[in-house]
């Protein structure tokens, strides 16, 4: 027996050995299969000169920001959310909208001017952001054991805020490192393409860790990522703040929906049609489908519904849906370059129309799932115009001010949008909802057009009067001399001057003086600015 149990010891400590070298191998198998994976993504961001602007470290950055608000979603989610029946959750979301719509609509007109006013310190700003959202999650974890909604609600909308005060604060900085080789529409679908993967993997890790260990423990998790974030923020590039060159003495300038130029408006209102539509789309589909008052889910006897498409699936699927749709609108804006984005907002507001009308004529699981990848589409390719409108055009004195308002001005009429899926779920008729938005999108489309159409037809007047008024009239051959006792030798050539300053109506190089007027124009000349 002493015999037998010494050689099961030796076999149990072969056996152990062989499992740690097994273990070892396997670590670090994984250790060189992520080394690997993160050296192809710093070719990949660091791509096209991206890594010399401080492009690639701020793709880096804006991945790891997404992945953290994708924890804090996901902890929060079967806190705030899934955890209350259907009946009771309509009341928890429609007063977590409307708790997140108010702070919006109070502190849009004074966080864009403030993220202006520390133009020079912009790397600070962002850090700061991260700094707090690391705070509140250390406060929502707190309560999460304890059960205190008020402090989950004021904590998520902190974080809310701060993570769109971040998204403002990078997407005023683009133009500071957008290398020569990549356009800003470019630019701006790469950091959306890294960020939807971040966001696409911290869900189920923030699921599978939400399910093990807990949501207190997941939102200590993105406290220590949103911590160490800030310090990676802090050291960005210094060229990323710009030098303060406001004047002294001058009034500040505010920026709202009314004065950013017809381009950015235009940009403004076809995504805010685009928000709306998404925000209800998501809650009316999603109450639909919980209620089972959807066709795949409706049927009277449970023999004749689809057993593959329950409730749990379908949810699954739309969101997956959703997610692809947005990962094809980055990459789409990547290829686009920078083609056009005014007409890259407009076609997107038209597919989405067509598709709201189509899918409200034959409404099933498929068209669900069509115009939920569809949606996500438009919105991320319109938003990504949108950015580099808005870059292009503003400039950069004012350009947190303008990202502010656009911002706040989208969120809110995303949860318009999403109030009013709220409610028309009540009616637990698929067609009635999306036939009404389809009308809304199809009028918003057309009074764009044809604003459009208006505005580019004015300009052309303005640009034929322009030219009409600068052209000079018809010159004689010849001039009568002015001295009636002239000889013939002594009058004056009638031939023009071959000098180009001898054409006093078409200099181009001459800047009036006090007493001249402006009103010489050079008619082989551009009258308009190509950059707006």
């Amino acid at each position: 027996m002493a015999r037998g149990a010494a050689d099961a010891g030796r076999a149990t400590v072969r056996a152990g050995r062989v499992t740690a070298s097994g273990t070892a191998r396997a670590g670090k198998a994984t250790a060189s299969g992520a080394r690997k994976v993160g050296q192809a993504t710093r070719r990949l961001t660091y791509a096209n000169g991206a890594g010399r602007t401080g492009l690639g470290r701020l793709i880096e950055l804006s991945a790891g920001n997404s992945a953290g608000d994708a924890l804090v979603t996901v902890a929060l989610a079967s806190t705030v959310f899934f955890g209350v029946p259907v009946g009771e959750a309509r009341g928890s979301v429609a007063l977590y909208l409307v708790i997140t719509m108010l702070p919006f609509a109070l502190l849009a007109p004074f966080v864009g001017p403030i993220l202006d006013r520390f133009r020079s310190g912009r790397r600070y700003v962002m850090a700061g952001t991260l700094f707090g959202r690391g705070l509140l999650c250390f406060a929502m974890a707190a309560a999460v054991g304890p059960g205190d909604l008020p402090t989950l609600f004021i904590g998520a909308l902190g974080v809310l805020v701060l993570s769109k005060s971040y998204n403002v604060s990078r997407a005023a900085i683009m133009p500071s490192v957008l290398p020569a080789d990549i356009g800003l529409v470019s630019a701006n679908a790469r950091v959306a393409l890294f960020t939807l993967v971040a966001a696409g993997v911290g869900v189920p890790v923030g699921a599978g860790l939400t399910a093990v260990v807990g949501s207190a423990v997941v939102l200590r998790v993105a406290m220590v990522a949103f911590l160490l974030l800030g310090v990676a923020a802090v050291r960005l590039p210094r060229h990323i703040d710009s030098p303060d060159l406001e004047e002294e003495g001058a009034p500040p300038r505010w920026r709202t929906l009314l004065k950013v130029g017809p381009a950015v408006a235009e940009a403004v209102w076809a995504n805010l049609a685009l928000r709306v539509f998404s925000g209800f789309l998501l809650f009316f589909l999603l109450f639909l489908v919980q209620d089972e008052a959807v066709p795949w889910l409706a049927a009277a006897e449970p023999w004749a519904r689809d057993p593959f498409f329950d409730i749990p699936k379908t949810i699954a699927l739309l969101a997956g849906a959703a997610g692809l749709g947005g990962l094809v609108g980055a990459a789409v804006a990547n290829w686009t370059r920078n083609n056009s984005p005014q007409l890259i907002v407009l076609v997107t507001l038209a597919v989405t129309a067509v598709t709201a009308v189509v899918t409200a004529v034959f409404f099933g699981v498929w068209t669900a799932l069509a115009i939920a990848l569809v949606t996500a589409f438009a919105q991320e390719l319109g938003k990504l115009a949108l950015d580099a409108i808005v870059q292009r055009e503003i400039g950069e004195e004012v350009r947190s001010s303008t990202f502010g308002v656009v911002e706040a001005v989208l969120q809110l009429a995303w949860v318009f949008g999403g109030l009013v899926g709220l409610v028309l779920s009540l009616t637990r008729s698929s067609t009635a909802g999306l036939v009404a938005l389809a009308v809304a999108l199809t009028a918003a489309l057309g009074w764009l057009l044809v604003s459009r159409r208006g505005r580019v037809r004015e300009t052309e007047r303005k640009l034929r009067r322009q030219r009409a008024e600068a052209s000079p009239g018809p010159q004689p051959d010849t001039q009568p001399d002015p001295r009636p006792d002239a000889q013939p030798d002594e009058r004056p050539d009638p031939r023009p001057d071959p000098r180009p300053d001898h054409r006093p109506d078409h200099r181009t190089d001459h800047r009036p003086g006090p007493g001249e007027q402006r009103g010489t124009v050079d008619p082989t000349k551009p009258l308009t600015n190509p950059h707006g």
